[in-house]
């Protein structure tokens, strides 16, 4: 199914029928499928602006945020989307998130669709953590391959980028549990984005971390699980820091220049030396 839906982006660009790196004018003309996941560097405003005008042309039925919990989305459902004030009532300034000023292009995007929010409560993601994610997800963890073990290589992959993000702080026996716990994020994002297709008939639009985007192991993988003939587009945004590979896991990918921001491990390497 993806390299139909690749072979359709095609056909509007005139450019080849394979995953590949697209520039931000490619978000106009994006090929009909059931569900677009829109990946983001959390704190770069051009990626938001990206989704932003992405939203705008697919004018999705339904749009999902890693940023909201269900409450919260019940708020966005019941008010004016635009305008900062949506960002007061969503007491967005003490969720952990960037400010809402860079994600309010997001929410003056939504037009009419339904919001959902796919956060998890931590205490479940604790459970994942804990007790594994099949035990977390509960009955249906068969149906996203959760009461499975992951081939050992991918597990080691996920593992040395769980140390990477972490800035090599956390001890290696923590990190098949960080694993466990993206695993079930990942499934219950996908769960979310099903119960939405369900409810709407699509399409569905889904702001979240380009992390969560990934062909390979992301909502991607667990949607081509439970619902492997739906239409599925990822595309990936990330910055440049000179040291990306040319195949990247996404169907299309958008690279911008990275944003400022002060060293996420230097509080971690200082906290370190002072020891």
């Amino acid at each position: 199914m993806r390299d139909v839906i690749l072979a359709a982006l095609a056909v509007l660009t005139g450019a080849a029928a394979q995953a590949r790196q697209i520039e931000p004018s490619a978000l106009s003309v994006l090929p009909p499928v059931d569900v677009v996941i829109l990946g983001e560097v959390h704190d770069n405003p051009r990626h938001h602006l990206n989704q932003a005008a992405a939203l705008e042309a697919i004018a999705p039925a339904a749009v999902l945020f890693e940023m909201l919990s269900p409450e919260q989305a019940e708020i966005v459902q019941a008010r004016d989307r635009v305008g900062a004030a949506l960002g007061v009532a969503l007491e967005w300034a003490t969720s952990g998130w960037p400010p809402f000023e860079i994600y309010q292009p997001v929410f003056d995007a939504l037009g009419s669709a339904r919001v959902y929010g796919m956060a998890v409560p931590r205490d479940r993601v604790g459970a994942a953590f804990e007790d594994g994610p099949a035990a977390a997800f509960g009955t249906d963890a068969p149906r996203f391959d959760l009461d499975q073990p992951l081939p050992p290589s991918e597990q080691s992959a996920r593992e040395a980028m769980q140390a990477d993000a972490h800035c090599d702080a956390l001890p290696p026996e923590m990190l098949p549990d960080m694993v466990a716990a993206q695993r079930f994020r990942d499934a219950s994002f996908a769960d979310t984005v099903l119960t939405a297709l369900a409810d709407t008939g699509g399409p569905v639009a889904v702001i979240t971390g380009s992390g969560h985007a990934r062909i390979d192991w992301g909502i991607p993988a667990a949607l081509s699980r439970a619902g492997p003939d739906l239409r599925v587009l990822s595309i990936g945004q990330l910055e440049d820091h000179g040291d990306l590979p040319d195949d990247l896991p996404f169907d299309l990918w958008l690279v911008t220049p990275p944003t400022d921001r002060p060293d996420p491990c230097a509080g971690l390497r200082a906290r370190g030396e002072g020891d």
